[in-house]
């Protein structure tokens, strides 16, 4: 599956350094890190929400889930909560759970980065698709979604499976 002109586009115009990795069919940031044998703090999750009237994507590690309150007190918002998947369709053209974390895609929509993610050596992102994935440095991932970074996150209680041995 060849990656899409416009996302290809939008990075290479920000002359961003990434690779792109072919997987089997995912839906969740858990079963990318499963499938890609990664662990959960490498992958970059998306969650698109409105905080009053703007909607923005919000991107966390894989282990970790927005606390919708420190991210109000970030944005300053009397409101702020997870958009609806008919909002996916509507405002950003594409399937839920198929957005991906580089807003510059989507009419300049603003990028919230949890400092979470900026531990990470190493960043595996959605690429628009539920077939690939994009790794990248989180320095390049930075630059290439020129998000805000602040601390809106807390830890989730997720584990991966352990994988079997085939003998």
């Amino acid at each position: 599956m060849a990656l899409s002109s416009k996302l290809k586009k939008f990075l290479d115009a920000k002359k961003v350094k990434y690779n792109i990795v072919d997987h089997k069919t995912v839906f969740t940031a858990y079963d990318l890190a499963q499938t890609m044998k990664e662990k959960l703090e490498n992958i970059a999750k998306t969650i698109v929400v409105k905080a009053d009237k703007e909607h923005l994507l919000v991107v966390l590690p894989g282990n970790r889930r927005v606390d919708f309150s420190k991210l109000k007190k970030f944005l300053k918002a009397k409101k702020v909560d997870i958009d609806r998947e008919g909002v996916m369709r509507a405002v950003f053209k594409v399937k839920p759970g198929a957005i991906t974390a580089f807003g510059g895609l989507y009419k300049d929509t603003p990028v919230l980065m949890d400092k979470a993610l900026t531990k990470a050596k190493k960043v595996v992102v959605g690429a628009g698709n539920f077939k690939q994935a994009l790794n990248m440095t989180a320095k390049e991932f930075l630059k290439a979604t020129e998000a805000k970074i602040g601390d809106f996150s807390e830890k989730a209680k997720l584990k991966l499976q352990k994988q079997k041995s085939k003998k």
